[in-house]
């Protein structure tokens, strides 16, 4: 296949914006308005005037979009100004969930955001995104429906942190309840959400950030990517997402416009995330930290996250510097220094001056920088940060600075999603069944490329922002492997009759009861609103186990498996864990289609090689309308 563009190399949009030298015209004034960084000037002597193009663009600016900067005096907003660091997190990430125990382990997962990243000032609650769609609940189901929900929201409080909520303004295809703005103010209300994050938006309209504000005044909207100048006025925060820099390090626009204006520095799919955090250190401003994107783990390395346990705990301390103080960018250092690839901006306030210091090149730098005593040691390290202060009285803030070493390993920490392999079965399959016979194997499967990859490892690596073709597209995948002993998988799936027997037998009853067998009346249909522990309880019940997803297809491939009325989805007995996710892959397809939107898990019936990979979630929301099972067993091996 053939692209017409290369996705390791920015976007002509994600590139830095080059600033004429002045006085600019009106027109290039407006002009400016599009910037996400302004570049940096290479020669030092063109510095002194840049700086003033870049006032000269902001006073314009704020005059022609009639800025007051009133929201940033909310008192319920002032928070944001300080919110440096922010995790985006899956509900069922299995640092914050424990699917064991069934129960929210925050403790757990601030007890590592502490240790890696010195701690963070929001999460983002993420929600419905990738298994929405596989029936029909919507956006808001998937936060109404999750018990102590709020109860999490309060302990994340209670240990300092705000909390963000997510919009997915492309639902539009399944159920319908209230008007979204309607829905979306009332969950942050009960909720008491402090900010809300605009999936694939820039910006909100004005009504609905007027509807948002009566719900929780101080409400914080932070959109993704490029939020527009005049939307700065209302929106306290923004992602940083796919921003590039400039050789020289530039000046991100919308921080510059209001320096109370937050933004979070992310490139999701990069494993070397110096770039955007040295980008965010001399601008003053902070970065998501997404370790887990949809499922994929991407987390970061030994060095970056040094990097942001030295960043965040230097800018917490200096904040009204980095507030208030007289932001100098590409400020002047020793000799020498910026010949080594370091550069600084520098920030004056009262008799105190902070200098932020970051070293582009891969050597160690160990000349002057800046006079004043070193906040994080002596010198600037290899693609690390530095800080220097200078002050006529030492603030108390320094002598309670723990000590921060760099980290200079830059290495991937790989994981490895691993199978929950089924126990051996001794049961009898139905008449019926589907025989698969022992030996090699080799199948073709056919899937839609998703943020959530498939088995192993990342869909996306060093990438911008993937796009179509590379973005839910049709691709395949092989699979080979062996049966050491012939397996027969049912040829039809369990009924809802079928189940009640079991129930009214064995007086089973999940540990999670949750949406068990929610809705279900057609005796004859497959049995759904059951999890995979149900599955596995009936198949164990009846001597059998799941099939695995291969066996599911090998059996589909003869033609003989029979579809039930109306068709579901199947579970597989392919569950596999990084230890931060869980997921299977289903098979069949089913009836349902969530039409509207290419974000939604995809419907319809589908052939024998199709398989879909589900994220699972707990507390039950496992469990819905479209997926249902059939079981198989082991057979014992054949001798001549």
């Amino acid at each position: 296949m053939t692209y017409t563009f290369d996705p390791l190399v920015p976007r002509p949009i994600d590139r830095p914006t080059e600033v004429p030298p002045g006085p600019l015209t009106e027109d290039q004034l407006v002009a400016l308005d599009e910037a996400k960084i302004f570049a940096g000037p290479a020669d030092p002597a063109d510095r002194p005037a840049w700086r003033e193009r870049l006032r000269e663009w902001r006073a314009d600016a704020r005059r022609r979009h009639g800025y007051t900067g009133a929201a940033y005096e909310r008192p319920g907003a002032a928070w944001a100004a300080r919110c440096r660091t922010v995790a985006q997190v899956w509900l069922w990430d299995e640092l914050l969930y424990d699917f064991e125990r069934g129960r929210f382990t925050p403790e757990r997962f601030l007890a590592d955001a502490r240790e890696r990243f010195a701690g963070l000032d929001a999460v983002v609650l993420w929600h419905a995104y990738p298994v929405i769609g596989l029936d029909d609940r919507n956006q808001w189901d998937f936060y109404r429906d999750v018990p102590g929900l709020a109860d999490l929201v309060r302990q994340f409080h209670d240990a300092g942190l705000h909390v963000f909520v997510d919009y997915n303004p492309w639902d539009v295809g399944t159920r319908r309840a209230g008007d979204d703005l309607e829905e979306l103010a009332s969950l942050v209300a009960d909720l008491g959400a402090d900010g809300v994050f605009l999936d694939t938006l820039k910006k909100a309209e004005p009504e609905f950030v007027e509807a948002l504000e009566r719900a929780k005044p101080g409400i914080v909207l932070e959109g993704e990517s490029k939020l527009p100048v005049e939307r700065i006025e209302d929106h306290a925060s923004s992602w940083a997402q796919f921003f590039a820099d400039s050789p020289v390090p530039g000046v991100l626009r919308a921080h510059w416009y209001e320096r109370r204006h937050m933004q979070h520095h992310v490139r999701r799919w990069h494993r070397d995330h110096t770039e955007e955090l040295q980008s965010a250190w001399l601008n003053g401003v902070g970065v998501m930290v997404w370790e887990v994107v949809f499922g994929v783990w991407v987390g970061w390395s030994p060095r970056d996250a040094a990097t942001v346990r030295r960043m965040v705990t230097v800018q917490r301390a200096a904040e009204d510097l980095l507030l208030h103080g007289e932001w100098t960018s590409l400020a002047e250092l020793a000799p020498g220094a910026e010949e080594a690839g370091v550069y600084g901006s520098r920030w004056d306030l009262g008799d105190q001056t902070l200098w932020t210091v970051v070293n582009r090149s891969d050597q160690d730098y160990t000349g002057p920088v800046a006079p004043g005593i070193p906040l994080l040691g002596p010198g600037v390290p290899a693609r690390g940060i530095a800080a220097f202060l200078r002050a006529e009285t030492e603030p108390a803030w320094v002598k309670e600075l723990p000590e921060l070493q760099h980290d200079p390993d830059a290495r991937f920490p790989h994981r490895l999603a691993v199978r929950r392999q089924p126990a051996r079965t001794t049961g009898t399959p139905d008449p019926d069944a589907v025989v698969v016979p022992a030996g090699p194997y080799v199948l073709t499967v056919r899937y839609r490329a998703r943020e959530t990859g498939m088995y192993q490892g990342a869909p996306y690596v060093d990438e911008w922002k993937p796009l179509p073709p590379r973005l839910h597209d049709a691709r395949t995948l092989q699979r080979d492997g062996v049966l050491a002993n012939p397996a027969a998988v049912a040829a039809t799936e369990v009924t809802n009759a079928q189940f009640t027997e079991f129930l009214e037998r064995t007086g089973y009853r999940p540990a999670q009861p949750h949406r068990f067998l929610a809705w279900n009346t057609d005796a004859d249909a497959p049995v759904t609103y059951v999890d995979l522990d149900d599955a596995r309880a009936y198949c164990a019940w009846r001597g059998g186990r799941l099939p695995t997803e291969d066996e599911w297809q090998l059996a589909g491939e003869t033609g003989l498996l029979r579809r039930g009325e109306p068709a579901v989805w199947n579970w597989t007995e392919s569950e596999h864990s990084d230890g931060r996710t869980r997921f299977v892959m289903l098979k069949g397809g089913c009836d349902y289609r969530a039409e509207g939107s290419d974000w939604y898990v995809e419907g319809g019936r589908r052939d024998p090689d199709y398989s879909v990979k589900l994220l699972l979630p707990g507390l039950g929301l496992a469990r819905g309308a479209t997926v249902g099972f059939r079981c198989a067993w082991d057979l014992p091996e054949v001798t001549a």
